[in-house]
């Protein structure tokens, strides 16, 4: 079956004027030329769809059943074409990303709010991941940008752009490690610590750390969310070590945080895409907004 949207075209135009001389001025078309485009079409489908005379035209009973079917087939397509160029113009669309949990609910939130009040069409899909699952989720295109931690060295990525993210010490008001001049790693190792997940950027930094000072953290527990850690250091468990770019550490009142003074307590963070893929516009477009965010968190750290 050989059908062109030219010939749908032509006979819903002429269903609904009931005038070949009509429909063909409104298709810009001669009536010659309209009156092959639905005699294909007719020969395509093997059925008469118009009976038609020379002063009227009236639908058959297949032509009224087909009618509505093309009618939609015709708003679907007209709704797609008009999506399409409102994406290439970058009226509207969807931004997919990954992103660190410290960062999804520290720096992403007012960088969507910054660019919404320009775009106001555009929406976000935000998965907020540890740094492996950012990874795997670039890497599958699930998500069209990812904002993780820890050096990125995957020939399948390419790296948009870097930060670094100095971790801090969250303890107790009036704890002793409140009062040292600067903190070190080995005040820290005098305490017991609650310690983030193995698989998280902050714990690798950490490890590496005190694996460097040939030491082992007094680890009195661990925990996957943030929030989670600093609700045991609330309840006296010990300290924990976050990075400055997290809420969670001025979540509490009754807790306090300090930057940990040395070079080895500092997470790279970097926003990384698939390679050798064409960004989607509405992801191109915030891909802009990111970077000035990330720009101005440099200059506060």
């Amino acid at each position: 079956m050989d059908l062109n949207l030219r010939q749908v075209r032509a006979f819903v135009s002429v269903s609904h004027l009931r005038s070949f001389t009509r429909a063909a001025g409104l298709l810009h078309l001669s009536q010659p030329a309209l009156t092959v485009q639905i005699q294909r079409l007719e020969e395509a489908l093997d059925v008469r769809l118009l009976d038609r005379n020379s002063r009227s035209v009236a639908l058959t009973r297949i032509g009224r059943e087909l009618l509505p079917v093309f009618q939609r087939v015709l708003r679907e397509l007209d709704a797609v074409v008009v999506d399409t160029r409102d994406l290439a113009a970058r009226r509207h669309g969807v931004v997919r990303l990954a992103c660190l949990p410290s960062f999804a609910a520290g720096l992403l939130p007012d960088a969507i709010v910054a660019f919404r009040a320009e775009h106001p069409r555009m929406s976000f899909v935000v998965k907020d991941v540890i740094a492996r699952r950012v990874i795997d989720l670039v890497r599958r295109e699930e998500v069209d940008l990812g904002l993780t931690g820890g050096e990125v060295q995957d020939a399948e990525l390419t790296v948009l752009d870097r930060l670094t993210d100095t971790l801090h010490v969250v303890y107790p008001e009036g704890h002793p490690i409140g009062s040292v001049p600067e903190v070190t790693l080995e005040h820290l190792a005098e305490h017991p610590l609650v310690l983030m997940d193995a698989e998280t950027s902050v714990r690798a930094v950490v490890d590496a750390a005190f694996v460097a000072a040939g030491r082992l953290p007094a680890a009195a527990c661990e925990a996957t969310y943030m929030m989670t850690a600093v609700g045991m250091v609330r309840a006296g468990l010990g300290l924990t070590i976050l990075p400055g770019s997290a809420r969670e550490v001025r979540a509490e009142p009754g807790l306090r945080a300090r930057p940990i003074r040395e070079p080895s307590f500092v997470r790279p963070v970097c926003l990384v895409a698939k390679r050798n893929r064409t960004l989607p516009a509405a992801a191109e477009l915030f891909l802009a907004a990111l970077r000035r965010a990330l720009a101005q968190g440099r200059e506060r750290a």
